[in-house]
């Protein structure tokens, strides 16, 4: 089932690293920072005093996060050998949580190239759990300092781009490096190569249109849940909430590469976000559709019932 040794680095993914920090919180607590239940949103200046709130609570648990990194780290599990199968791109800071997150990368077998700066702390994700439901609130700090000329462009660097045959890129990273992800998805799709691209929240959309269609034409699959393929219509004035119709609309915008159709992966239910990782896992595996599919749904289903991004030792996964 496994591709041969020869396979690191096929799997290259690019975003914010971020040190999640995750506890058990009431609704007075999202109140008070006016948070939504089931939110993702960057933090704002008012809610620096939620990340201090946060760590004094009496169950905190630190995970390696960030939407990307996550993604990357669950392939890599699904695949287990050979090691480094997924490369990671990403800015952290000269810091404790810096080290967390180098020292976690290692342990789930990811090859992750940091861009290490000292002006901004390692980012964080405050994960605010109330019953189902997770608030999650991103500081990005050093995530947002990723800089092309001193990381992506060294050649030492590229030449782990290049390596790769499927690129997988959050809609997150749009707010940080957007001539970055146009780099590396050009490469894709001149090399006839797959670029994978989620639209990851609806904020992106809304706030981030002109760079995410920007690199629309480069993405051969684009992953998003039922919000944010609705969020995504309306901002291009679809005229439409009809899913598959939406979905359909998307596949037919233009398209750079044309040897590749575009598919479009529209998850229903906020957990099947997860899914979007399995499906790389079978992806760089070179498998059908259907069994990328299968494979996301499988790591989805695993991952839901753990706290934060963990899993077992090996998938049971055939």
């Amino acid at each position: 089932m496994f591709l041969s040794p020869h396979s690191e680095n096929t799997l290259f993914g690019m975003g914010n690293p971020l040190l999640d920090i995750s506890a058990v919180v009431d609704k007075d607590f999202l109140d008070k920072f006016g948070l939504k239940p089931n939110d993702q949103i960057l933090a704002e200046d008012k809610h620096k005093a939620l990340f201090e709130e946060i760590v004094k609570r009496s169950k905190v648990e630190y995970h390696a996060g960030g939407s990307t990194q996550n993604s990357v780290k669950i392939a890599q599990w699904m695949i287990q050998k050979p090691h480094k199968v997924a490369t990671f791109f990403g800015c952290i800071g000269t810091d404790r949580f810096g080290e967390i997150l180098k020292k976690k990368a290692e342990e789930a077998h990811v090859d992750a190239h940091y861009y290490e700066q000292n002006e901004e702390p390692t980012g964080t994700c405050a994960a605010c759990i109330t019953g189902d439901n997770r608030s999650l609130v991103a500081n990005l700090a050093a995530a947002n300092c990723y800089k092309k000329e001193k990381h992506l462009d060294l050649d030492s660097n590229w030449e782990l781009v290049e390596k790769a045959k499927v690129y997988y890129i959050a809609g997150f990273f749009l707010t940080v490096s957007p001539e970055s992800i146009l780099k590396v998805a050009k490469h894709a799709s001149d090399n006839n190569k797959i670029f994978c691209m989620n639209l990851s929240a609806p904020f992106i959309s809304q706030f981030f249109k002109e760079p995410l269609m920007k690199v629309m034409p480069y993405v051969d699959i684009l992953f998003g849940n039922e919000t944010e393929a609705a969020t995504f219509a309306k901002e291009l004035g679809f005229e439409t909430d009809d899913i598959a119709e939406i979905a359909k609309k998307t596949q037919n915008l233009p398209k750079d590469n044309a040897k590749r159709q575009r598919v479009v992966v529209f998850t229903q239910g906020k957990d099947d976000t997860v899914a979007t990782v399995g499906f790389l896992s079978a992806l760089v595996q070179e498998h059908a559709l259907e069994e990328c599919i299968r494979a996301g749904h499988y790591s989805a289903n695993v991952i839901i019932r753990r706290v934060g991004c963990t899993f077992p030792e090996k998938p049971d996964f055939h």
